[in-house]
């Protein structure tokens, strides 16, 4: 089945990246760690399972495909702690979801002046990885945000005492990022950002009060502007404003509507992927705050976290309602987040994930066609 025809990112039947992690790369992944496989045998097999994917998102439509994400144990510390200035490290608890479970205990910390690192291995997983696709589709990088940086706990106060400082170090290392996947091919990115979308949150999530909400918003729009600067016009750019996914629980609640103001109406990107398959997402007002003919907003109706399949007419009427606020034109669809934002994986099954695909492209066909 082909999907509507869109000549730029985002697409009418687009997705957010990460896909279920088949049992083979578990396997292979453990037989790692126990040392009966070489990381060149693991990587084989990552990549051989790369290829199945990639050929079964082209299969159903998609015309923008990833490579799931499958080198990746976490879909944002494993790009953050290869940048120079920023380390891995294992902390005494984890973050914790819906105020019941704790995460796998994983996160990243400042331990000198930041920049890209230009022999970054996500450079040479994207280049391998648009190798496999070959022109068949867009190659979609997924990178997490530059604001995850500003997670409490995170900065080195000793290093950076002036968050402006930390600032400016963090758009100068995003932008030479940008440009470094630019070069190796890469013209369709996604900027994963959990911090944006706790910004709008009762309570902001992962912070310590010290800044006010409205400052914070403030400092947001300006990094990811400041990021934007210059980026060349061939290079399409969305943010993917996420409320949490770890084993389909979530880390927090709100609609979008303390943010929309500033960082919807104001944020430089291309598109905006936002989430909106329950009801701890809000209504389609925030949306009101998005200039006419301007970023696409690609809604997160079709929910990742549950194998249960969505009613095709309730997802066409939720359309039509949120295209009373923004034209048709400037509206596409997707999960609402990723299918496995960690190696663990969201509570259901690969032939559900491909389904949850195949639908939306269904349905794009029939709103968009």
């Amino acid at each position: 089945m082909m999907a509507v025809v869109k000549t730029k990112a985002p697409f009418r039947a687009d997705h957010v990246g990460s896909l279920l992690r088949p049992e083979r790369i578990h396997k292979a992944r453990k037989n790692f760690q126990e040392g009966t496989i070489t990381a060149s045998q693991l990587r084989e097999i990552e990549t051989e399972e790369i290829k199945r994917i990639v050929d079964k998102q082209i299969e159903i439509g998609l015309q923008a495909v990833t490579d799931g994400e499958f080198r990746r144990r976490f879909w944002h510390t494993d790009f953050l702690e290869h940048l120079n200035g920023i380390e891995g490290y294992v902390p005494e608890v984890g973050y914790i979801f819906n105020g019941e479970e704790e995460t796998e205990k994983y996160n990243v910390r400042n331990i000198g002046n930041i920049s890209f690192n230009p022999n970054h291995p996500h450079l040479k997983d994207f280049i391998e990885f648009n190798d496999i696709v070959a022109g068949r589709a867009v190659a979609k990088q997924t990178i997490p945000s530059p604001n995850m940086l500003f997670n409490v706990g995170i900065r080195n106060e000793g290093i950076y005492p002036d968050i402006e400082e930390y600032a400016q170090d963090i758009i100068k290392t995003y932008r030479d990022a940008l440009k470094a996947f630019y070069d190796a091919g890469a013209r369709y990115i996604q900027l994963d950002d959990v911090y944006i979308a706790g910004l709008s949150a009762p309570d902001i999530p992962f912070n310590d009060g010290q800044y006010s909400r409205e400052k914070l918003i403030d400092l947001a729009l300006r990094v990811i502007n400041g990021v934007l600067e210059d980026k060349p016009e061939d290079l399409h750019v969305t943010t993917h404003l996420c409320r949490g996914n770890y084993r389909s629980n979530y880390a927090f609640e709100g609609s979008y509507e303390l943010i929309a103001p500033t960082l919807l109406a104001k944020e430089k990107v291309d598109g905006f992927f936002l989430e909106y398959d329950d009801e701890r997402s809000g209504g389609f007002g925030p949306l009101k705050h998005i200039p006419k003919g301007g970023a696409q907003v690609v809604l997160g109706l079709v929910t990742s976290k549950f194998g249960e399949l969505e009613d095709k007419e309730q997802i066409i009427e939720r359309i039509k309602e949120a295209s009373e606020i923004l034209p048709l034109d400037q509206l596409c669809l997707s999960p609402q987040c990723g299918f496995a934002s960690t190696h663990h994986g969201n509570k259901l099954s690969e032939e559900a994930q491909w389904r949850k695909l195949e639908t939306i492209v269904e349905i794009a066909n029939e709103v968009w066609g």
